[in-house]
């Protein structure tokens, strides 16, 4: 039996639905525990290239189940949108999905007053993607909330609403929007309702059987580790706890079922929105990074920034996680590139520091002190063999695990589920 959880190194958009899928043949459960339709993993397969937001990746394996458990936030209508698009591939999802009756839902307020706040930020905004997410959290927190369970019970509904419609009407006149109409709302709400209760099951038991009878569980991270609320590059994060002692928060797993922790480290390193980036590259290499890794968000379709990549980020990562692995992703894109670099550390005023010495302020000022590496001219595209890689790539690998600390269990070297090393 193994519990194994795959976490984003990063800043997000490491690869992991690529990696998810691969490891998902050999899952029974495979299982989204925090984040909500701000994820955006890709997965590509036989069926086609689908943008996963809120259905676990490991959908596409007809061996696995996929929970939703309780600490994932639902658009309603994202999620109904994905599930009918599966359905029309032939994914068969009845039976096969199960949806938590304590996720939070995202409601109308929650993305407009997403967006007001990040307009009132002015140039200081944040960033985010403005799907609502940061306050559905913030009434989670602040029991404000308003849960599938409660969808479920029209009276419990109604009444939420418009206690929450009180409150939020008179933030949005403030702020010059128009009031919420309650009928509105809960007719749609009401409506949609009928399509997600097939799915909805309390998924604790679920989960404590699938340990019991020692199936193979997945837990898919949503997000990277320095989008994490608490660890990450605050206030240029999300609303969740992306680290692994979320899961026992977000699917009520205990840390000592976790038997494997993979680190999903893209070969290169991105960010989406702002926030500071130690190692961007602001020259023809960030631009030839961008194009040539397709680099724009599945969630927002905008540009990612790019640039080397970072152990210090990968070392934080692995020590406050736990990892037992790592899975590079992306080694492909840098086919080609005369010179790659990889920082090391960080100085500032010429002292050495590390990422958890300061805030996003001071990372913002640090400077990163790199390694160059000899580039290879030869594909390596689609190769499955280690022993298939141009000698300069294997290089760049085995000092990634060096000053990582951790050892590649996966090399990902393109899109497809199969285009994969395994080490």
């Amino acid at each position: 039996m193994a519990v194994t959880l795959v976490i984003g190194s990063q800043w997000g958009d490491e690869g992991k639905g690529k990696i998810i899928d691969y490891l998902s043949l050999k899952s029974d459960y495979v299982v989204r525990f925090h984040g909500g339709n701000n994820a955006g993993h890709t997965v590509i397969n036989k069926l086609g290239k689908f943008p996963m937001h809120l259905v676990p990746s490991g959908i596409f394996n007809e061996k696995s189940k996929a929970v939703i458990s309780n600490g994932v936030i639902l658009d309603l209508e994202v999620l109904i949108s994905e599930i009918e698009s599966l359905e029309k591939s032939g994914i068969k999802t009845k039976g096969r999905l199960f949806i938590s009756p304590r996720c939070h839902l995202i409601m109308p307020y929650h993305k407009i007053l997403d967006r007001l706040y990040e307009k009132a930020k002015g140039k200081k905004k944040t960033g985010t993607t403005g799907r609502g997410i940061g306050p559905t959290y913030a009434d989670k927190v602040s029991y404000n909330g308003i849960r599938i369970a409660d969808l479920l019970n029209k009276t419990e509904f109604l009444e939420k609403l418009e206690i929450q419609l009180i409150l939020k009407n008179k933030i949005l006149t403030a702020l010059g929007e128009k009031k919420l109409s309650k009928n509105e709302i809960a007719d749609h709400f009401l409506k949609i309702r009928e399509k997600i209760k097939p799915y909805v099951v309390e998924a604790y038991p679920l989960l404590q059987d699938a340990i019991k009878n020692k199936k193979e569980i997945l837990l898919e991270g949503a997000h990277g580790v320095f989008l994490d609320n608490d660890w990450g590059t605050y206030p240029f994060v999300s609303a969740s706890t992306v680290l692994s002692g979320g899961v026992t928060q977000g699917a009520g797993i205990s840390p000592k079922s976790i038997n494997n922790v993979i680190g999903v480290v893209k070969a290169y390193t991105t960010r989406v929105g702002s926030g500071p980036f130690p190692t961007e590259l602001f020259n023809s290499e960030g631009g030839k990074l961008r194009e040539k890794g397709n680099e724009f968000g599945t969630t927002t379709g905008r540009a990612r920034r790019c640039g080397w990549l970072d152990i210090e980020l990968i070392r934080f990562a692995s020590q406050i996680n736990g990892y037992t692995g790592l899975a590079i992703t992306k080694i492909d894109v840098l086919d080609g590139f005369p010179e790659i670099k990889i920082c090391t550390s960080y100085t500032n005023n010429g002292k050495k520091v590390n990422y958890f010495d300061g805030d996003a302020v001071f990372l913002s000022k640090v400077k990163p002190v790199y390694k160059t590496f000899k580039g290879w001219k030869k594909s390596t595209k689609g190769v499955k063999k280690y022993t298939d890689l141009p000698i300069e790539a294997k290089n760049y690998l085995k000092e990634i695990e060096k000053l990582a600390g951790v050892k590649i269990k996966y090399v990902s070297t393109g899109g497809e589920r199969t285009e994969i090393i395994k080490m």
